[in-house]
Parts: C-alpha cells; structure tokens; sequence
C-alpha cells in the first residue's frame, strides 16, 4: 500500500489557544503525532510514503528530513489553500505504478488496529474505486456525514448536515485509486475547493465508493482533543 499524509495546515486554532510547536510535533505517546502516524503506515506494509507540510513549517520540514526510513520517502514542501490543493500536490508524486494509496491528515487519530483491519479490507477488494473510513463518533465542527447503503456500505452521497437515519461522517482516511485522481485534477481545473467538495464530485462522476467503520476517531484541532487523543492512544 502507498500512503500519504497532508500536514500543510496552519494549526492557527491550536495557536491562538497557546500551543507554541506546530501542531505535526505534538507528543501523543512519547513521539509527534506526525511519527506516530508514519510507524502505523510502515507497519501497514508501506511500500512508499509521501508528505506535504507547508513552507511556514521549517521545524516540521526539518524533522522530517531527519527520519531513516525503510521506504521510499517523498516530501514536498508548499502552502496551499485548502487540504483538497495540498492532496493534489502530494498526488503529483505518488509512484507511477500506485494503484491503491492511502491519505490522512496528520492530526486524524486513530486506534492501529482499526487501521489494520482497513488496510487489509482495502487491499483486498476488487472493482471498487475507494474506501473511505467513517465513523459514528461524532465530535468535530462541522461533520462531513457519509450516506451509505447498509446492506453493502456502498456510498450514496455527502452531506453537509444531519438527516433522519444519519449514522456515519468522515473520519478523514481516504483510501482511492488512480481514477479518483483523474477526477481530482478536473475539481481543480473547474475551480472547485474542500475536501468533501471533491468526495461529491466522486460520487457524482459514478466511482464506486465503499465505507469502512472505524470507532472513535478523534480530529485534533483544540488543546482538549490533544488529552481526548491521548485518553484513546492509551
């Protein structure tokens, strides 16, 4: 599997409330949460890493940059206007024969073993565009909610708000495949912005997407989600 991490926020809200070091160099469990979440991939047989951070970031380019390890390691420093623009430039150098990659942000937490068990369910369905992890934890400012088919987990459709029978949202792991990015570089040629702006189109263009429930997932983006990651680390 071929991963890849969008670390290229600002982290201004954890700023703005005290936090003094960018928010990839966090200690979750006595390493950043951008090492920690670098372990996970390579113990979920990583076969290429790439990342993304920001030209602000020069404490987290240079950590980086100081990492051994045992895969083929891709940085590209550049700030960008939203995580959809900075997915885009980190997919510009994904490994030409890349068919399954995995995306997160660095601040998505999660347990390793749900990870894992996602890794594995990807990595071995056929014939499907994407898996995108959700989960029913609903904590975040404004939720991306999955509507989904429950008698395959195939997704119907994103919401910006709730609706009656509203169960899952996006966990912010994102699992696709080469078609998916045909789709991206069209979302930007027609000037579309955000995340969950380009899963529509996704859904919209027919790619068959799947849903992957994972339990807690926890966005840090506040002083308390640093404890409350740390509570579900632990």
């Amino acid at each position: 599997m071929h991963y890849a991490i969008i670390a290229a926020g600002e982290g201004s809200r954890l700023a703005g409330e005290g936090l003094n070091i960018p928010k990839p160099l966090v200690d979750l469990d006595g390493r950043p949460m951008i090492k920690r979440l670098i372990d996970i991939m390579i113990e979920c047989d990583a076969e290429s890493l790439s990342v993304i951070v920001n030209e602000q970031m020069t404490a987290v380019r240079e950590y980086l940059e100081s990492l051994s390890l045992p895969v083929p390691f891709r940085l590209v420093v550049k700030s960008t206007p939203s995580s959809m623009h900075s997915f885009y430039e980190v997919s510009r150098i994904f490994p030409a024969d890349a068919n399954k990659f995995v995306l997160t942000t660095v601040d998505t937490i999660f347990r390793p073993d749900e990870f894992r068990a996602y890794i594995n369910e990807f990595a071995k369905s056929d014939n499907i565009d994407g898996m995108m992890g959700v989960t029913a934890f609903i904590d975040d400012e404004k939720p991306l909610y999955v509507e989904v088919d429950p008698a395959d987990m195939t997704i119907m459709a994103f919401k910006d708000a709730t609706y009656p029978g509203a169960k899952y949202i996006s966990a912010g792991i994102y699992g696709l495949t080469p078609s998916a990015i045909d789709v991206l570089s069209r979302c930007l040629d027609e000037g579309v912005s955000r995340m969950r702006n380009y899963q529509r189109a996704l859904v919209a263009d027919g790619l068959m997407l799947k849903a992957f429930p994972f339990g807690k997932v926890i966005d840090v983006d506040h002083l308390s989600d640093i404890e409350t990651a740390k509570s579900l680390i632990r």
